[in-house]
């Protein structure tokens, strides 16, 4: 009992003291509410792609084989080790079908595929080797990610090819242990206690990452492609399909160009895009169909969260296109270490099985806080349920509660267009004790909704100029 009091009197100081700190802002955090997109400007400015020499390391010098039989891991590797031995630049892959297991970036080494050529990725697990990763927030030693780079500088996939994971029911998805993605009894799944579970609480114990050893056996599926701790990384044209997992995870990195990528990719858990503890992102001109949300922001999960304790931040998400997905953009729900400044502007959402336009989810375990949210000049077709979904009640894998009442201030959606609005056009839970703050809508239109509102402990929310289902509307009481 007298720990349970204790941890209570710990929770309410501790959000006493949040409270004043965030309420005295500071002249930085003032200038990015006062003028959001001059901050955006001058974020994107900060972010140069990176530069690599002019030489040029064909795979098939270092042995590979066209046909999409031979494994070529050894070329990729030679060509990989010779190129940022002499300094960097392109490792080519030409035109054709070529097999490999998991590729590790180095230094100045720009990965191009030409057009034409597949990189087919092995579906043998045994093939990825135990590296420093993560699975839904927490950090632990793992399946290599297809792609990988770790503390890495100057790095780069780029080209017109494609990047294919061949996953599907029979390898990777069923590891989600749902049988629409091939699970059945008797097969391994990421929710056994060996697996997932013993994962989360490791992070809740601060046990090691090194000490966390899963793998073979232990069903968590690795990401696609993952710079982890990486600065100046670049991923530009080229087309990923078939994800394990989630599909382009920059993970405590910064200075990272997402440009011009396209995703498909259907299978569980198959986020598009998800900037992890990462800062000065940019994605544009992508296109995102996905199984999973389009992208979504992440920082961390519980215990392993608060024990990193970095935010995502400066992260501009622009011209881009969103199809299928749970979300277009969506903060959470492993937001942890926090969420701030994001900008999303010039972005198309439709599809009849696209759910939210902006999202925002977290609960009590995951804490966090989300602030500066600016959103402007969004075209949606479709959603099925919300234009902004603001949860703080998300509740997935069983109980979430706990003593860390998550935080949302600052979204502004200004200049949007909606052509069938799916259920309601906020849907917003907060909590009494910490409520939702400051949620503007400018200039939005809403058509084809089935109700307004459905809010619930949300602070100073303003329509300016809104029209739902051809009225324009005020406040809700």
């Amino acid at each position: 009992m007298k720990n349970k009091i204790y941890r209570s009197l710990s929770f309410f100081s501790a959000a006493l003291v949040s409270a004043v700190f965030f309420s005295c802002a500071t002249k930085k955090e003032t200038d990015v509410l006062a003028n959001p997109w001059k901050v955006k400007q001058q974020i994107e400015k900060s972010v140069v792609a990176p530069v690599f020499i002019n030489k040029s390391y064909t795979i098939v010098d270092y042995g590979a084989k066209s046909g999409g039989l031979i494994n070529n891991s050894e070329a990729f590797k030679k060509a990989i080790e010779i190129c940022t031995k002499n300094g960097g630049g392109k490792v080519i892959v030409p035109a054709g079908k070529f097999l490999t297991g998991p590729i590790h970036l180095d230094n100045n080494v720009n990965l191009h595929l030409e057009v034409g050529a597949e990189i087919l990725f092995s579906t043998k697990s045994s093939d990825y080797p135990l590296v420093r990763t993560s699975f839904e927030g927490t950090e632990c030693m793992n399946h290599s990610p297809l792609v990988y780079a770790y503390n890495k500088k100057n790095i780069a996939v780029t080209g017109k090819g494609i990047l294919n994971g061949q996953a599907n029911n029979e390898n990777w998805w069923y590891w989600c242990g749902a049988k629409q993605y091939g699970w059945a009894e008797g097969k391994g799944n990421q929710n056994d206690a060996k697996n997932r579970v013993r994962l989360i609480e490791s992070g809740e114990q601060n046990v090691p990452v090194e000490e966390r050893i899963y793998g073979e056996g232990s069903y968590l599926r690795p990401s696609f492609v993952e710079f982890f701790e990486c600065t100046d990384a670049l991923i530009k044209d080229v087309k990923i399909i078939n994800a394990p997992f989630w599909v382009i995870h920059p993970m405590k990195s910064t200075n990272v160009t997402v440009d011009g990528v396209t995703v498909e990719s259907h299978g569980p858990n198959n986020d598009g895009c998800d900037p992890e503890y990462s800062k000065n992102v940019i994605i544009k001109n992508c296109t995102f169909n996905t199984g999973d949300d389009c992208i979504a922001i992440k920082a961390g999960k519980d215990g392993d969260g608060r024990r990193v304790a970095m935010k995502s931040e400066n992260i501009i998400v622009r011209d881009c296109k969103m199809l299928d997905g749970h979300g277009g953009v969506v903060m959470g729900s492993e937001m942890t270490g926090g969420i701030k400044n994001v900008f999303v502007e010039n972005c198309e959402m439709d599809s009849p099985n696209l759910d939210r336009a902006i999202r925002i989810k977290s609960n009590s375990r995951r804490g966090g806080i989300v602030e500066n949210v600016f959103v402007r000049n969004i075209e949606v077709g479709q959603v099925k349920e919300a234009v902004l979904r603001i949860n703080m009640f998300y509740n997935v894998y069983g109980n979430q509660t706990g003593n860390f009442i998550p935080q949302v201030k600052n979204v502004i959606l200004e200049n949007v267009k909606v052509k069938n609005g799916g259920e309601y056009g906020i849907l917003a839970k907060g909590y009494k004790e910490l409520p939702i703050e400051n949620v503007t809508f400018k200039n939005v239109t809403i058509d084809k909704v089935g109700e307004e509102f459905s809010i619930e402990n949300v602070r100073n929310l303003q329509l300016i100029n809104t029209y739902i289902n051809g009225k324009k509307v005020e406040r809700p009481k």
